[in-house]
């Protein structure tokens, strides 16, 4: 897990531990994930969350809408989640030499990164974005994250012109602990253009000076916005 210090999400600004930067989900070399299709995810039932951020308050059962067709490969210029007031610019990113993407700037924080050797969102295959909890002073773009709830939608601004709307349809906690990479980074469903949002959460320990999970908000392309 590639490791910077941050606040324990959740603490208003001026509460609680205040440390330097946000810690980051590992990312595999090889991104072997994208062409490994999973156990399908039933439509219409949320799955459970687990963790131990604050939990995500979401009705039991969800009616999800159908996958829209997959769009043609386009870079994202702009992320916004109407429910969290997000609205991000994206920026394309690398991967660093232990295999995690390359954050944002940390003069960034209301930005997020995407990593763009991977799936383009709204295209077919699986498309990461992550982003900053905290900052050294103040909540970051995705400090609310493990709030969302399925049926919620996420829209992604492409260069193309195009507005691609996707739906979320889980809010996982992962321990770090047996951390399950399919689970966080590999397709739900086979053929479908998928998102995943991506930051730190669970508690910060002290002694490791590393979060102990991490947050990963599952979305899949529903529509095009005009």
């Amino acid at each position: 897990m590639r490791v910077h210090r941050g606040r324990t999400p959740g603490a208003g600004p001026g509460a609680g531990r205040i440390v330097a930067g946000v810690t980051w989900a590992l990312v595999l070399l090889g991104l072997w994930l994208w062409g490994q299709a999973l156990t399908d995810l039933r439509l219409g039932v949320s799955a459970p969350t687990t963790g131990d951020v604050a939990a995500v308050g979401r009705p039991v059962d969800v009616t999800l809408p159908p996958p829209a067709r997959p769009l043609t490969a386009a870079a994202p210029r702009r992320l916004e989640i109407p429910a969290l007031d997000v609205h991000a610019p994206v920026l394309p990113r690398g991967l660093d030499g232990q295999g995690a993407i390359v954050p944002p700037p940390f003069a960034q924080p209301d930005a997020v990164g995407w990593y763009e050797d991977g799936a383009r969102p709204g295209a077919v295959g699986t498309a990461l974005i992550v982003g900053h909890v905290d900052t050294e002073t103040r909540p970051a773009v995705f400090y609310r994250l493990s709030t969302l709830r399925p049926g919620q939608r996420i829209r992604v601004l492409r260069e193309d012109d195009r507005v691609a709307e996707f739906t979320v349809e889980g809010v996982q906690v992962l321990a770090r602990d047996h951390f399950d990479a399919h689970a966080a980074y590999g397709p739900h469903r086979a053929g479908r253009a998928e998102l995943r949002l991506i930051t730190c959460g669970g508690t910060y320990d002290e002694a490791s000076r590393t979060y102990t999970a991490d947050v990963v908000v599952s979305a899949y392309l529903t529509g095009i916005v005009t």
